[in-house]
């Protein structure tokens, strides 16, 4: 009886551990500078949309840049890749996910600079500024994913 009851305690604890793994969201890693700020809220915004967020702090984010093929037109302050796409800067949590779920042939989306109101660049009393999220190509050619309005 207890060799029942310990066997099927382990097999509920094993089918818990698998439906918490697929039930994870994609996994993000974000190559950042360790001392900013607006890039660990961007962070925690990924993470409250669900994704697993893996954070590597570096002393050149450039180089990142560089490696993932983001244009120097729509740079920002950190990289992240997911899935085989490069994110770039405070790209909302909602275009990712979207991006993941149509697959477009495209390199990769960004926030160019730095917009008030983005995800992790919120300010308190601040109007948000207009910004859009930009879908790049490999070869660096770029058009607008979606645009998000100002208040």
């Amino acid at each position: 009886m207890r060799l029942r009851i310990l066997l099927f305690g382990t097999a509920v604890v094993g089918f818990i551990l698998l439906l918490q793994l697929y039930a994870a969201g994609p996994t993000v890693t974000v190559y950042k500078d360790p001392f900013c700020g607006c890039c660990a809220q961007w962070v925690k915004h990924l993470e409250a949309n669900g994704f697993e967020v893996t954070v590597r702090e570096v002393e050149n984010v450039a180089d990142y840049k560089d490696k993932y093929g983001v244009p120097g037109s729509v740079r920002s302050c950190h990289t992240a890749v997911v899935d085989g796409y490069t994110i770039e800067g405070h790209v909302p949590a909602a275009e990712i996910q979207r991006l993941l779920k149509e697959r477009p042939q495209i390199k990769g989306l960004a926030v160019p600079g730095m917009p008030i109101g983005s995800p992790g660049m919120e300010v308190a009393g601040t109007p948000n500024q207009k910004y859009s999220v930009l879908q790049f190509k490999a070869t660096g050619e770029t058009s607008v994913y979606r645009d998000y309005p100002g208040r």
